[in-house]
């Protein structure tokens, strides 16, 4: 995992429900927690994530198999804009995450629906060779 270029508005809070991409059996997740948001260090703020985080969701809608589960999951897609560094601002039309395996960011799914942030495939090289449009 390494360090984004652009500076990533956070778009979506602690318990936002978000829609999947791939084709890992999961089809809307809620999001549970945020890995490395640092959040403990001020009493009662709630974590924050954007674009290209780790997240733990839990499943709400889908296979039998793959509900109720506490899977981790990286945000691939976000509404809220944000800028990079040459100036672009990009925004896209929903949210959307894709399921892991492992914290070392292979994908469940081997098909992704849509469009991935660039930012999302320079952070974890794993989601970009099976990505087919980058943003």
């Amino acid at each position: 995992m390494k360090a984004l270029k652009a500076r990533i508005t956070k778009g979506l809070n602690h318990g936002s429900e978000v829609e999947t991409c791939d084709n890992s059996g999961a089809k809307v997740v809620r999001i549970v927690s945020v890995k490395g948001s640092g959040s403990k260090t001020v009493r009662g703020r709630k974590p924050r994530c954007g674009l290209g985080d780790l997240v733990l969701v839990s499943v709400v809608k889908g296979d039998s198999a793959m509900r109720k589960q506490v899977v981790p999951a990286v945000i691939v897609r976000q509404r809220k804009e944000y800028r990079r560094k040459d100036g672009i601002r990009i925004k896209f039309a929903d949210n959307a995450v894709v399921i892991l395996k492992d914290d070392k960011g292979t994908p469940k799914g081997t098909m992704f629906k849509g469009a991935i942030a660039k930012e999302v495939a320079e952070r974890w090289p794993a989601i970009a060779k099976v990505a087919d449009i980058l943003v």
